[in-house]
Order: structure tokens, then sequence, then C-alpha cells
């Protein structure tokens, strides 16, 4: 249940106001200033490599810092779960949190991209996405941090970052096709990210209770 949470949050974030609108400049930095094709597709997996390692060291800290505090676990529930409370009220446009609306924006005048550039401005546009997605991002990472152990935050910020970086690939390679789901979500952004927040609402309510745990465990 919390891998397929985090998935979904990766996605969400993809289609959010911070990533969808600038999509057509990261696919013109895959491309390099060429036609799409195989470079592309090989640019846009750096460039999901370089923000899912960051993702998944920020994600084995998490991890780290919750599993110090496993004796303390209920107030470890109640913390984290009001947190992701925060960010699904203000994601649903009930509070506004002025540094969560921040991101930095890449450059229109890219140069050719290659692999290892390519991850290198994954693992940067990384930290300037964060505080523009902390809503979901941070919920991943307040579930990382309700966990037991650094491999299990990891997994679970591996996991958010496939949510994200899947549709960055097949964007790669299916952009013009996919232009119309866009131009939809664009127009609709309003009610996804009242559900959205409404979404992260509950999912804090759930670890608050303890209830999202007893259900995890309950389906594993």
């Amino acid at each position: 249940m919390q891998y397929l949470i985090t998935f979904l949050e990766g996605l969400v974030t993809f289609v959010s106001p911070c990533v969808l609108p600038l999509l057509p400049v990261y696919v013109l930095y895959f491309a390099g200033g060429r036609e799409q094709g195989k470079g592309t597709v090989k640019n846009a997996l750096g460039f999901v490599l370089g923000f899912t390692l960051l993702f998944m060291a920020l994600g084995g800290f998490a991890g780290t810092l919750g599993s110090l505090f496993t004796r303390h676990q209920t107030a470890v529930n109640l913390i984290t779960g009001a947190i992701v409370i925060i960010f699904g009220l203000h994601y649903a446009g009930f509070l506004r949190i002025g540094f969560l609306n921040r991101t930095v924006k890449p450059d229109a005048n890219v140069k050719p991209a290659r692999f290892w550039p390519a991850v290198l401005f994954g693992a940067v546009f990384a930290v300037g996405w964060s505080p523009c997605t902390g809503a979901f991002l941070g919920s991943a990472m307040m579930l990382a941090a309700s966990q037991s152990g650094w491999w299990q935050g990891m997994l679970l910020l591996l996991t958010y970052s496939l949510g994200l970086g899947v549709p960055f690939v097949l964007c790669a390679v299916l952009i013009d096709r996919l232009k119309g789901a866009f131009d939809w979500i664009k127009r609709h952004y309003r009610a996804i990210n009242l559900v959205c927040g409404v979404f992260l609402i509950l999912v804090g309510i759930l670890m608050m209770t303890g209830l999202f745990s007893r259900i995890a465990a309950a389906l594993a």
C-alpha cells in the first residue's frame, strides 16, 4: 500500500503545475537540439537517474531518522501525519505556504545534452523542484520517516521516482501524441489539485491514527 501511494504521488508530481508546463523545455534538452530518437530516450533516462539517486539518498536519510525513534512510533506517526495533512491543505488550496510555490525553471536556451550531463541536470533540478513539489515529495519523505530502516526509506523514494520518471521517459518519445491529454490536465488543474490535496489529507489522517500501518500490514 505504501509503495503504491508513493508511486501515485510521483505521478501526480509529474502532472503538477511545477513540472508539466515545462515539459517541452525538458524534452528539448533531452533531444539536444536534434530530432527525437534513441539519444533523446538515453538522455531522459539519465535525467531520471539523476533525481532518482538524490531522492533515494533523502529517503535513506529519512528512514534512518525514523529508525532512531522506533520506541516513540506513536509520536512519529502523529508528527509525520500532521505534516502530510498540512501539505494536503496547501495543495487543495485551503492553506497557502509561500515556499511551496517556488521552483527553479530551466533555461530554454539549452546546449546539446549527453547522458552524464543529463544525470547531473536531473539531480540539480530535483533540488529546484523540491519546494514546489514539496507536498507530494514531502509526503513520501514522511512515509519514509515513519519506517524502521534506511533501506525501506530508499525503496519508498525509488517508487516515488519511478512514478515521476516513467512519464518523463514516455514523453521523450510520445510528447506529440500526448499533447491533447496534457491540455486537458491543464484545463482541470483546479479540480485535480483539490482531489490530490484531499488524498494527502486522508493519508495524513491514516498515518496519525496508526491505521495506515495496520492496513498495510493486513494487505501484506
